[in-house]
């Protein structure tokens, strides 16, 4: 998945970028930024998330939830101080106070507590299983399971888009679609979709590694032969031949707003878009955007703050 400004594992480090960790052992250096919060106690997880979601389009690749607020990581070569104090200024929760200060990181493996624990089963509808091969549900049998080896690339099922994302891929006749996964991360998605019914499914992202973990969870769960993983942004898919009856992109805002337009032109007569990554609050830029394009809404999904969006092309 294309990261940008998302809060994706709470009270443990996870990267917004999947090389994260690899550019840190390839000599990179980083700062460690501590915020602290001062917030009424029922706003304090809203303002770790908008804390994360801002610091993140301000080149932030991980956070970690910490009692009194969050640590943020952002590359030394990237970090720009006034436009973090310009963000933070510009709070969106006028009731909450921020301030940080800032350390050098210490080079290690950010990544290796993660890989070495796994994550807990996700059920989604209590007909799908998302787990790691390690840690399966004792009491539900759900239809389909998927499992996923998150290698330094975002989607487990663990994060509230997620969720939402393959909750509405649920809702879907899926039987001998041909889908497009845009920022497709471990590949869960575009898995899922095929898992589900799915024909062949497509999916890109802008991280080498998230391509190839995509490739390896598709050889796990044997759907490999239907499944293609590619290295690129948006503009990739003007090399890709035809069209797609469902287009998956659980990507942040700003990206949603500049490529919905190449997604619209994959997408074939009445096909399905669905779109997460984002807040409750960007729904109306995201509604007015697909409206100009001549995209229908048909459902709207809440978690938490974060929201999800199913659109239909005419």
């Amino acid at each position: 998945m294309q990261r940008y400004g998302k809060t994706l594992k709470r009270g443990r480090i996870f990267p917004i970028f999947s090389n994260f960790a690899d550019k840190i052992n390839n000599d990179m250096k980083y700062y460690e930024v501590i915020f602290t919060i001062e917030a009424p106690q029922e706003l304090m997880q809203d303002t770790r998330d908008v804390l994360s979601a801002l610091a993140g389009e301000a080149g932030f690749e991980s956070f970690e939830d910490t009692p009194d607020g969050v640590k943020g990581y952002v590359q030394q070569a990237l970090y720009e101080e006034s436009l973090l104090h310009q963000l933070i200024g510009e709070f969106p929760l006028p009731s909450c106070k921020v301030t940080f200060s800032v350390e050098e990181a210490e080079d290690k493996d950010w990544n290796e507590q993660w890989e070495q624990e796994g994550f807990e089963p996700i059920v989604v509808n209590d007909k799908l299983v998302i787990h790691d091969g390690r840690h399966l549900p004792s009491n539900i049998c759900p239809q389909t399971s998927i499992e996923i080896d998150a290698r330094l690339a975002f989607g487990t099922g663990t994060h509230e888009t997620t969720r939402m994302m393959v909750s509405q891929l649920l809702n879907l006749q899926l039987i001998g679609c041909r889908v497009l996964d845009c920022g497709t991360g471990t590949g869960i998605l575009a898995i899922s979709a095929l898992k589900l019914g799915a024909s062949e499914a497509v999916g890109y992202d802008i991280d080498e590694w998230s391509v190839d973990n995509a490739r390896h969870n598709a050889v796990i769960n044997m759907v490999d032969s239907q499944f293609t993983s590619l290295l690129g942004d948006a503009s990739i898919l003007k090399d890709v031949e035809g069209t797609f009856n469902v287009v998956l992109a659980n990507i942040n805002r700003n990206i949603l707003l500049n490529d919905m337009e190449a997604f619209v032109e994959k997408m074939a007569p009445h096909s399905t878009l669905l779109l997460s990554g984002f807040y409750q609050q960007d729904i109306p830029l995201l509604e007015e955007k697909a409206l100009t394009l001549g995209l229908i809404k048909k459902a709207q999904q809440h978690d938490g703050d974060w929201a999800c969006l199913r659109f239909e092309k005419s």
